[in-house]
């Protein structure tokens, strides 16, 4: 099938005060969420150029209020930001812990925040709390609802293997209203399950063709499973 969608950035969506804008989301780039409530500030997948992002959004007290950062998996696109973000924190003086959400076994989040830690012990004014989801369960922060579930993402090894990547999608749930996020993943159940009856559905169409279809789903399936919520976005779709 030929791809002849071209995704408009930004994207945004909002219900009374549940609000979300995907600044871009594009493969092998960048991809960057904010989501907000009356009561929460959230990021989803930190990639290059969340700060920037964010700075032309909200104020510096917005920003401080970040509470939870919410990453899908590893891959630079996803976590290019997170370093700049946690510096730019810690020069604005934070002093609320930040917590981060990610599969286990997502080596790289591990990795970035290890160092950062390494180079600013000294003088991190913030604790960073790593928030590892092994087994996913439905959880709160205020007054949002917050489902992780697993997704099914790949990657060609160096070797030419098929190697599943730890990957989530996040279901966020603000008084009655959903918002399904899949992040990067295969065709699977537990993504047709969330996006089903959700008020919103961000679904990638990352692959070219139906042979590229184990490491990303094609726009057919993408928008087969969009179209069982209420408003949906594609995303993540090669330029």
């Amino acid at each position: 099938m030929k791809n002849t969608y071209i995704a408009k950035y930004p994207m945004i969506w909002e219900n009374d005060d549940f609000y979300l804008k995907i600044f871009c989301s594009i493969p092998n780039i960048a991809t960057g969420i904010v989501l907000t409530t009356e009561h929460n500030t959230f990021i989803i997948d930190p990639g290059d150029g969340i700060l920037r992002d964010l700075n032309k959004e909200f104020d510096k007290q917005t920003i401080l209020g970040i509470s939870d950062i919410f990453v899908s998996h590893g891959h630079h696109d996803h976590v290019g930001g997170v370093w700049s973000l946690l510096t730019y924190l810690s020069i604005l003086k934070r002093t609320e812990p930040l917590n981060i959400h990610f599969p286990k076994g997502c080596v790289e989040l591990e990795a970035i925040c290890r160092a950062f830690h390494e180079v600013y012990e000294k003088e991190l004014t913030y604790e960073i709390n790593l928030i590892e989801i092994d087994t996913p369960s439905t959880f709160k922060i205020n007054s949002t609802e917050i489902l992780p579930f697993r997704v099914l993402h790949c990657e060609d090894s160096p070797e030419g293997k098929v190697e599943v990547v730890p990957s989530l999608g996040f279901k966020f749930t603000h008084e009655g209203k959903s918002i399904c996020y899949g992040g990067d993943t295969a065709y699977c159940d537990s993504l047709v399950k969330n996006a089903r009856g959700s008020d919103l559905a961000i679904i990638e169409a990352g692959a070219l063709d139906d042979r590229e279809s184990v490491l990303h789903m094609t726009m057919d399936q993408a928008i087969a499973i969009g179209e069982t919520a209420g408003e949906y976005f594609l995303v993540h779709v090669p330029e």
